[in-house]
């Protein structure tokens, strides 16, 4: 059975679509509701849109429809308020498709084992909407990818069965840019970037954002969108590895990079502090660049900076784990048969989110190494890696005094650290959560 969205005659053009945005009659269905596409939707029904997520999880599906959020940005009250208004429910049958007017593409794109794109869901999002596609729709991608993604890749693919983008369906590209857990910028209050395949697709799609979000940045094509995305989070990328890689040099110098940073961010312009820490995690920073570093391949072109980034973001796992080992060698212990006690394994504080999370690298390497690890997050009370099953052990003076070493890998904010300073007999902080506990068992990275 195929969820119905709404009644009444199909938009047979482009012109008659602007006026059911305006209206707010227009009906949205949502490909992936995940942690952009769920606020997505959430975000439209709230402003009266009637709208679908599409999505491949049965067990996601079945709480949505509940009205339970599974992601810690949207309160689950928020979504049973949709919900019960008759503005919000889910589905796993593409065949929906065919009853929208907006569909918004927010699929994941992650890479491979050698770091090239990883287009399969785009792929997959795309073949269903063109097997479900009418003439008047307005198609959106926006999942973070390589500039040209949206006319080489997806329009292909849409006009398969002869309607053409820009006569008969429109077709842009609008970024995410959502930070989880992010208090002071969400969809609302961050700028929309749309850029479209002609004039109208990115007027079409200005109005239909317009409802949702404060600002709308309308750029000319798809690839300025594309690559203004891959921009941003290259940007960060490049910086954190140059933090990192001072923070490694600071700390044979013996120096304090946190002071250092401190010292610098006086500065009321020409710089822009960035944080080292244990590396880089989340579905953007370390996965972004990569996409861009592929494309320029295609124009004869290198992102030497962009690989050398990553080159020193991805080692710092394994310079964690050697100042863990220094540490203790300094006590007189081996990392061998240590107990080290990891606080933090999401990859950024005060979310349940563990994708790419370097905690779980460190972790790995400890395993390997043969310390015996325990770790302890509010936030994930059970752990699955490459080398078995954790369970989030108490934070308590007693499971910190027994670690020959704790590890803070992520900095969560209703986490007692005054503890943590006082009942660890050695403290490795990467992300200076113990800035106002000194003391000689507290080093920092």
């Amino acid at each position: 059975m195929v969820t119905d969205i709404g009644t009444g005659i199909l938009p047979s053009t482009l012109d008659t679509l602007s006026d059911r945005l305006r209206e707010r009659n227009a009906r949205v269905v949502v490909i992936g509701l995940g942690y952009v596409g769920l606020p997505l939707a959430v975000s439209f029904a709230a402003s009266g849109f009637r709208v679908v997520g599409l999505e491949m999880d049965p067990e996601r599906v079945e709480q949505i429809n509940r009205g339970e959020s599974y992601i810690s940005d949207i309160p689950s009250e928020a979504m049973a308020a949709a919900v019960q208004a008759d503005r919000l429910q889910a589905t796993g049958d593409p065949r929906i498709i065919a009853h929208a007017d907006v569909v918004l593409i927010t699929v994941p794109t992650p890479y491979t084992k050698t770091k090239q794109p990883d287009m399969t869901y785009v792929l997959r999002a795309a073949t269903d909407v063109y097997e479900n596609l009418h003439a008047g729709m307005l198609v959106v991608l926006e999942s973070t990818t390589y500039p040209g993604t949206t006319q080489e890749l997806v329009q292909p693919i849409l006009e398969q069965r002869g309607l053409r983008a820009g006569v008969d369906f429109a077709l842009a590209y609008s970024p995410e840019r959502i930070e989880p857990g992010n208090r002071k910028f969400n969809l609302a209050t961050t700028p929309k970037i749309v850029g479209g395949t002609t004039e109208q697709a990115t007027e079409l799609a200005a109005l239909l954002y317009g409802h949702v979000v404060e600002s709308v940045v309308r750029v000319s094509t798809p690839r300025v969108a594309e690559m203004a995305k891959l921009m941003e989070n290259t940007f960060r990328h490049v910086n954190i590895a140059l933090a990192n890689e001072m923070a490694v040099l600071a700390a044979k110098m013996d120096i304090d990079i946190w002071e250092v940073i401190e010292a610098a961010a006086t500065k009321p312009f020409g710089f822009m502090p960035f944080l080292p820490g244990p590396g880089v995690g989340g579905h953007c920073i370390p996965i972004d660049p990569y996409y861009f570093a592929w494309k320029a391949q295609e124009y004869e072109g290198y992102a030497r900076l962009i690989e050398l980034a990553g080159i020193i973001n991805d080692q710092m796992p394994d310079y964690v784990v050697e100042r863990v080992a220094d540490k203790l060698n300094d006590s007189g212990k081996s990392l061998r048969n240590s107990q080290v006690f990891v606080i933090g394994v999401t990859y950024k504080k005060d979310v349940p989110d563990m994708r790419e999370s370097p905690a779980l690298k460190v972790i790995d390497r400890l395993l390997r190494k043969g310390a015996r690890v325990e770790y302890h997050d509010p936030h994930i009370p059970e752990l699955r890696n490459g080398v078995g099953q954790m369970q989030s052990a108490p934070l308590t003076p007693e499971t910190l005094r027994a670690a020959d070493c704790v590890v803070v890998l992520t900095d969560h904010t209703d986490l007692s650290w005054s503890d943590v300073a006082a009942h660890s007999p050695l403290v490795l902080d990467t992300r200076n959560a113990l800035r106002n506990h000194r003391g000689p068992n507290v080093v920092r990275l």
